[in-house]
């Protein structure tokens, strides 16, 4: 990671990723973002020390890697100019959507990983399913993984295809937790309880059972049976999912998101 990193698109995502490796001690002189959004350039560069171009222009030329972290349909009409400066370049895709065959076609680069982070990486808690093409080396994919460790986690997957699924379970999952966390919230309030303390009891419960589940080494089936006591209170509601289906329908709902997102690859893919 020793040349000019450049991040086409200066928005939350690539601001969780640089804002990161600056944080790290990357001197911000190795960095390079392209950003058509004059207030966005303005504060990136007054924030962070990093230059911020308009449009992209021949220092391109220098990145040794290139962060996509445009909204995936503006990605072809934000890819066309720069395309005479990025063949020589790592492309790292962190958009949605964009198969890395239409990367390497309009990078003119067959050295491709897309990324499919999720919102945590904002405050370094994401976790990142990963796929690279064929032409990605070893020590490049390594340099990845250092790059996008400030954000959280990493994960390979072996097929493109499997990002499908990564998108539908962690991509979209935070806002899965979030339905359920205003669902508790919404109890709370039907309980008497107000709304400020059924938000910190409902999210320090699940932050303090994320946490009790990543530190064991016992399957999350075998940490909800200690708590469910038969007749008791916890029984009481597990056996209220259970006759609604909750099970069920959480299945169906990430499987549609997995449906969704092969549909959209189809149609950026095009």
């Amino acid at each position: 990671m020793q040349d000019k990193i450049a991040f086409i698109g200066g928005g939350n995502m690539a601001g969780a990723i640089f804002g990161g490796l600056l944080r790290a001690g990357m001197p911000a002189a190795q960095l390079l973002v392209v950003e058509p959004h004059a207030p966005q350039r303005e504060r990136l560069a007054a924030e962070h020390g990093i230059q911020a171009l308009a449009a992209g222009d021949a220092s391109l030329a220098a990145a040794g890697t290139v962060v996509w972290a445009v909204k995936p349909q503006l990605f072809a009409e934000a890819a066309a100019p720069l395309r005479a400066w990025l063949g020589g370049a790592l492309q790292l895709s962190v958009m949605a959507g964009i198969p890395s065959a239409a990367l390497a076609r309009a990078t003119g680069s067959e050295r491709v990983v897309r990324a499919m982070p999720n919102t945590p990486a904002l405050i370094g808690q994401g976790i990142a399913g990963l796929y690279a093409r064929p032409a990605v080396s070893a020590d490049e994919r390594a340099a990845v993984e250092r790059l996008l460790a400030p954000t959280g986690q990493t994960l390979w997957v072996a097929r493109e295809d499997d990002l499908d699924a990564v998108t539908a379970l962690s991509g979209s999952g935070p806002a899965y937790f979030f339905f359920f966390v205003e669902a508790m919230m919404a109890a709370a309030q039907d309980m008497g309880l107000d709304a400020e303390q059924g938000r910190r009891l409902a999210l320090a419960t699940c932050a303090g059972a994320a946490a009790l589940g990543l530190a064991s080494d016992e399957p999350p089936a075998t940490l909800r049976e200690r708590v469910t006591s038969k007749g008791g209170t916890t029984h009481a509601a597990i056996t209220s999912l259970q006759a609604d289906a909750v099970d069920a329908a959480i299945r169906r709902a990430v499987l549609a998101a997995q449906r969704r997102a092969a549909e959209l690859g189809r149609e950026f893919g095009a």
